[in-house]
């Protein structure tokens, strides 16, 4: 299957937001995550993946706040605001919307 990243592009907000839904998560965990979900086909770039991180918590879709382990380094976790779930709801309709119409013409 090869997936075309203009597509993924527009989405790279909505996939982070979707992973936040279930549990406050950190970058290299939610980009495995994607990784896995994809069969290792799609992967976020580390600057797209942290661009998007600072523009979600900007626009106040996300908050972070540092991790206490015990060992290893010190991880900036993410978790999803009661806004960031409601532009997810939106933003999971426009696309079944817009499926809807891409399936129809193609």
């Amino acid at each position: 299957m090869n997936i075309t990243s203009d597509i993924l592009r527009g989405h790279t907000e909505t996939i982070i937001l979707k992973q936040l839904l279930s549990k406050d998560s950190y970058g290299y965990e939610i980009n495995k995550a994607i990784q896995d979900l994809t069969n290792h086909e799609f992967e976020l770039k580390e600057a797209t993946l942290y661009s998007a991180f600072r523009r979600l918590e900007s626009a106040g879709l996300i908050t972070s706040y540092w991790g206490d382990e015990a060992t290893g380094a010190r991880r900036r976790y993410y978790m999803i605001t009661s806004e960031g779930k409601r532009v997810y709801a939106q933003n999971r309709k426009d696309w079944e919307d817009a499926k809807l119409l891409i399936d129809s013409l193609i």
